[in-house]
């Protein structure tokens, strides 16, 4: 899974990747607020929010997923990404 941040004017700010060897204390603060506390992986969704050097001109952010043959999947914010979305201000979210 990835993610981009974008700003207002369609600027990418930063881009995350799902990574299941690392994790975050952002990524475990949140896991821990939604009652998650196992998910502490990093989700792309909050490796982009890590990554951002300005989340106040951080707008937008848009993730995807593809399979082995390169073929767009559902992906949407779980609820652990959701709340670290919602407390970067990032309120419009795009997704294939």
């Amino acid at each position: 899974m990835s993610a981009i941040i974008y700003d207002r004017k369609g600027r990418v700010l930063s881009v995350g990747q799902n990574n299941y060897l690392k994790s975050h204390p952002l990524q475990a603060e949140h896991a821990k607020k939604v009652g998650l506390s196992e998910r502490i992986f990093l989700h792309a969704e909050i490796h982009a929010i890590v990554r951002c050097p300005d989340l106040t001109k951080a707008h937008r952010i848009f993730v995807s997923r593809w399979d082995k043959k390169g073929n767009p999947m559902l992906a949407a914010p779980c609820t652990v990404c959701q709340s670290a979305l919602a407390a970067a201000g990032i309120q419009v979210i795009g997704h294939t």
